[in-house]
């Protein structure tokens, strides 16, 4: 069977999969249609915001930046630590390798929500909560980009230096990490912008930040001052996001600033962070007992068996089937919408101000928490798995544009230009000489979004959006951690396997 024929294959069996995804988590394009009014109620009262209603956000939003900021530097540097004794290349311990890896996979496996709500059963409420949620977040995940990052970097100066007598960190700092600090650097930079918006949405569980105040005029309908909140986390977030950018574009090279001035950035971006991490109020322990955590452990040890291997329609098998078709099919809508978004948001191919405004709407959208999309969405559609995929999609958009766009700022345009000059229309352009540039960074940023979804998709539940969020979450209040442990190996396992999936999808293309 010749290469075409299986790629021909692989897109047929690929479309048929989503279609039953879409079938399964119930998909209803009519009935959003005939219900779109009660979208366009909830932005019209959205708009004018609550101006009056400002000065209250300022606190709630301060934490929420606290935690990001706090969170990432921390999760960051721990990564750091961590991930050379992942990593296969060096000349680390290999017994300590195997468990540190499953403990990385395990932490990556949770949303930054369900880690919120562990930290605050452990710490109490509150803003350290959070910020030891975004911690373990973005530890997790910048462990495992690092260790990779680490083992496809080249180590002979690594080997020269263990061969003089140099410890491994001591190599590891000198020979490695120069490497690959652009990469590193600009993967935390990603980690702050998005953990602006995780963070704005833990106080649902009690875990400071915007999620609590949000929570509560949703609930109230009090959508204007909704309006207001968004409207203050999106200048938030694009402030954070013009810094992020400004700073990637030096330290990959793109920009050239002095040496003053980046010992300047680097003294108050560190600045910065210690005063976040100065203004975190210490733990509250007062609840906090030694049998707390050993009943959660023995969840984990001891989990419910019987409704781990439940087939039916409240077991786990089939609340995760769930999940994954909330997310396989959020994702491909997302992605299809994200295509012409990534066209038309590139000053390569559109006008300037065609192309800025069309980046300024998709940063409209990527600002708002997944969870105030689901809220939304569920008086439109009702309970149901079908306002989860609209969710995952409207959020998929977001990244995925900007991966998109991205991609296509990046591409060689020779080929479209004399496509032009031969007088080929810009269709027939974008079909023959860009897309077959473009095929491997959409299919890499799909991927990575259904792999991100997954654990979003986990806990939608929690506003009545099916999956298995809200099964976990209950569980956790109820202190029934037997049950939750089964969901929480139940997870793990699914990402796990989605992991290796992707894997061998990316090798493949």
């Amino acid at each position: 069977m010749s290469r075409r024929t299986k790629k021909g294959l692989f897109w047929v069996a690929l479309i048929l999969l989503i279609i039953l995804a879409a079938r399964a988590a119930g998909c209803s394009l009519p009935l959003f249609l005939s219900r779109r009014d009660h979208l366009t109620d909830i932005l019209e009262q959205m708009f004018p915001p609550d101006w009056g209603y400002f000065p209250r956000i300022l606190a709630p939003l301060w934490a929420t930046v606290q935690m990001s900021v706090t969170g990432t530097v921390l999760g960051a540097f721990l990564a750091l630590l961590t991930a050379p004794l992942c990593a296969g290349d060096l000349r680390t311990p290999r017994w300590l390798r195997p468990p540190l890896r499953v403990a990385v996979q395990v932490l990556r496996s949770f949303p930054a929500l369900i880690l919120a709500l562990t930290a605050a059963f452990l710490f109490g409420l509150g803003v350290f909560a959070g910020t030891a949620a975004i911690t373990a977040y973005t530890f997790a995940i910048m462990t495992r980009l690092t260790y990779d990052d680490i083992e496809t970097a080249s180590t002979s100066a690594y080997e020269a230096l263990t061969a003089m007598g140099a410890g491994p960190y001591r190599a590891f700092f000198r020979a490695v990490l120069p490497d690959i600090a652009p990469a590193y650097l600009s993967n935390a930079l990603y980690m702050l912008e998005t953990n602006v918006r995780h963070s704005a949405i833990l106080g649902y569980v009690g875990a400071g930040g915007l999620g609590l105040i949000l929570n509560e005029k949703v609930s109230w309908r009090e959508y204007d001052r909704v309006g207001a909140i968004l409207l203050a986390l999106f200048a938030a977030v694009c402030l954070i996001e013009a810094v992020s950018t400004y700073l990637t574009a030096v330290i990959t090279g793109r920009r050239r600033v002095s040496r003053r001035c980046r010992r300047a950035l680097m003294a108050g971006f560190g600045l910065l962070f210690l005063f976040c991490a100065a203004a975190t109020a210490p733990p509250d322990l007062s609840r906090t007992s030694v049998q707390t955590v050993k009943n959660m452990l023995g969840g984990l040890v001891r989990p419910d068996w019987s409704f781990f291997f439940d087939t039916g329609p409240g077991g786990l098998g089939r609340l995760l089937l769930e999940t994954v078709c909330i997310a396989l099919a959020g994702t491909a809508a997302g992605a299809l919408v994200a295509l012409p978004l990534a066209l038309l948001g590139t000053a390569r191919l559109m006008p300037r101000p065609v192309a800025a405004f069309f980046r300024f709407v998709v940063m409209a959208v990527r600002s708002v928490p997944f969870l105030i999309y689901g809220l939304i969405f569920i008086r439109v559609t009702g309970p149901g798995p079908f306002t989860g995929v609209l969710t995952i999609a409207v959020c998929s958009v977001g990244l995925i544009t900007k991966r998109f766009t991205e991609a296509i700022d990046g591409l060689d345009f020779r080929a479209s230009h004399a496509l032009a000059a031969m007088g080929v229309g810009p269709v027939l352009r974008v079909r023959y000489a860009l897309l077959p540039q473009l095929g491997p960074a959409f299919g890499s940023a799909a991927l990575y979004r259904f792999d991100v979804n997954i654990r979003e998709a986990s806990v939608l539940g929690l506003v009545g959006a099916g999956g298995i969020g809200a099964p976990l979450i209950f569980a956790m209040n109820q202190y029934a951690w037997d049950q939750a442990g089964a969901i929480a190996i139940g997870l793990v396992l699914l990402v796990l396997i989605i992991d290796v999936i992707s894997a061998r999808l990316r090798r493949a293309g």
